[in-house]
C-alpha cells in the first residue's frame, strides 16, 4: 500500500528537521575552527563568519537562525578573544 497522507507529512517533517540540523552542524564547525583552529582556518571562518553576505544569510536562514543575531553574538565573543597573531599555541 501507498503512504498515508500523515506518513508522508511526517516524513517531510523529518526531512527538513535533518536539513536544519546539518546547516546547524555546518554553523557549529565554522564557529569551532575560528575559536579554535589553526591559523588559516580561523582567518577563513572570521572572513566568513563577519563578512560574507552571500552564503552567510541563507545557511543561517536554512539552520533556522536569523544571521544578524547570530553575527551581534559572534562579536561579543569576538570582543572578549585576543587577536588571531595573539592566540597561544596549543
Amino acid at each position: 500500500m501507498g503512504e498515508s497522507i500523515i506518513e508522508r507529512e511526517i516524513g517531510a517533517e523529518l526531512e527538513i528537521a535533518g536539513e536544519v540540523r546539518l546547516w546547524q552542524a555546518v554553523l557549529v564547525r565554522t564557529i569551532q575552527e575560528w575559536v579554535s583552529g589553526p591559523v588559516r582556518q580561523h582567518l577563513q571562518a572570521e572572513h566568513y563568519l563577519f563578512h560574507d553576505n552571500t552564503d552567510f544569510p541563507r545557511v543561517c536562514q536554512s539552520a533556522g537562525l536569523n544571521p544578524d543575531d547570530l553575527r551581534a553574538r559572534l562579536k561579543r565573543i569576538r570582543c572578549r578573544q585576543p587577536l588571531a597573531g595573539e592566540r597561544i599555541a596549543a
